[in-house]
């Protein structure tokens, strides 16, 4: 899940229209509330069933009252009043990126991570509302790897896969070297705060499977997966299910003292079951997608 959430917005950012320097027609905030409305419908949705269910949630996560998805739609309503071009989002992402580690590093981190919470809002979701700055700054960094490797200068020039392979490969070591050095000397990663190394990690890992996915493009006969594509144009809906079905789990299942051959069969039968429906939505020709 550490890695999931981080990786949803990432690959939001890499498949964006921000990334490919496309302008919307609409002023931005009604693309902003076009892109968010679902998002945070979908948000109180999760905490209204949350709460008349009585499900477990751990506040330290995101909160009392916050949850992913209204952290997806506080970034889409950044996004969307700071519209910097994607050959610059990365220039802010950054800058928002070392002013939110060097406000961790003063004691922000030491308020987050405690136990102290207030009866206000803020307070309540301290967890959700800070880790927003991680997250912006992840998705601006991510336009920019994304407009640097696959779609500058893509009026005047076809880029080779080649050339493309080495980008994302020196891109690869390049934030692993930071993933290491900020984790070891600045402060372990952490999704809760979603701090600097926390974000390299995140885009180091991904690179380094995108990385892995072109060079199976080399291989004899290779050909992209129906399975691959289902979720590959549904990714907010594999999302939504993927949630679903966990919940169902955690519903049905006291996981806690679940045997380990049990514990295999749900998760063969988890996996099964949602690659299964990704298939049926992609076939139905629906997608999913408002940001």
């Amino acid at each position: 899940m550490d890695l999931g959430v981080g990786s949803f917005v990432l690959m939001n950012a890499v498949t964006s229209r921000q990334a490919r320097n496309i302008k919307s027609s609409m002023s931005w905030w009604k693309a902003a509330f076009k892109s968010t409305t679902p998002l945070l419908l979908l948000g109180f949705a999760r905490l209204a069933s949350t709460l008349s269910l009585d499900y477990q949630v751990h506040v330290g996560e995101y909160g009392v009252n916050w949850n992913f998805f209204f952290t997806l739609a506080g970034v889409s309503i950044l996004t969307s009043i700071l519209n910097v071009p994607a050959e610059y989002s990365g220039i802010l992402g950054s800058v928002i990126l070392v002013g939110y580690q060097s406000w961790l590093t003063n004691g922000l981190n030491v308020y987050l991570l405690s136990n102290e919470r207030g009866t206000d809002v803020i307070s309540r979701n301290k967890e959700g509302i800070f880790s927003l700055f991680g997250y912006w700054g992840m998705y601006l960094v991510g336009v920019q790897v994304s407009y640097y490797l696959f779609f500058e200068n893509h009026t005047t020039k076809q880029r080779s896969k080649h050339e493309t392979r080495i980008r994302i490969c020196l891109l690869t070591i390049m934030f692993w070297i930071l993933t290491l050095l900020i984790d070891r000397y600045v402060e372990r990663i952490s999704r809760r705060m979603c701090n600097l190394a926390y974000v390299t990690w995140v885009v180091a890992q991904n690179l380094q499977l995108l990385a892995l996915r072109l060079l199976a493009d080399n291989i004899i006969g290779h050909k992209t997966l129906c399975l691959e594509r289902a979720f590959d144009r549904n990714l907010l809906a594999s999302f939504l299910v993927a949630n679903l079905l966990t919940g169902l789990v955690n519903l049905s299942v006291d996981t806690i003292f679940v045997s380990p051959l049990s514990a295999v069969l749900i998760l063969v039968s988890y996996s099964l079951t949602l690659c299964v429906v990704m298939v049926l939505i992609d076939f139905s020709g629906v997608k999913y997608k408002f940001w």
